[in-house]
């Protein structure tokens, strides 16, 4: 069985308006936000073997700040193709993984996550993570999706199994 981690980039900071959008860091929340899912991560064992991550600023320092918590032994891509994908051009880089990684996480950012997430959940998926993930894909929430594809090629809408929505504000 292979798992799919959709995590959005942490909360970034908005205070200097001549940043590009692309260059924005995380703000304080964000940065305190990260490390809080990384032991989450770690907690449910849930430690990707690969991590694709936008390469804009926000999404690279969320895996800096996640990545400690885990045990080091992921393997990350930086793609700028990520960087404000829709969700056809997130499904498309997931679809490219090797058959091999039986846990990816992607890094990126919303309305994309958020999009794709709700149209890979399948009917399988659990009613509540479903309902909060319908309400809204917060920065730094993670959506945790079980595949009954042994190939990520194979990965379709309606396939995949919500098995967990974690917020940062549900977190302890």
């Amino acid at each position: 069985m292979k798992t799919l981690l959709l995590y959005r980039h942490a909360k970034s900071a908005w205070d200097d308006a001549h940043l590009d959008d692309f260059d924005r860091p995380l703000a304080p929340r964000g940065r305190k936000a990260a490390p809080k899912m990384g032991r989450t991560l770690a907690a449910r064992g849930l430690q990707p073997e690969l991590v694709l991550c936008s390469a804009a600023v926000r999404t690279q320092q969320t895996w800096e700040l996640t990545a400690p918590q885990l045990d080091g032994r992921s393997e990350i891509k930086i793609l700028r193709s990520l960087y404000l994908a829709s969700p056809a051009q997130i499904l498309r880089q997931i679809h490219r993984t090797a058959d091999s990684v039986t846990r990816l996480m992607v890094i990126a950012h919303n309305p994309g996550l958020e999009t794709l997430s709700l149209r890979l959940s399948g009917p399988a998926s659990a009613a509540e993570e479903r309902a909060r993930l319908g309400e809204k894909f917060p920065t730094a929430a993670l959506a945790v999706f079980e595949l009954p594809q042994q190939s990520w090629s194979d990965l379709q809408p309606n396939t995949a199994t919500l098995t967990a929505f974690l917020r940062p504000r549900d977190l302890d």
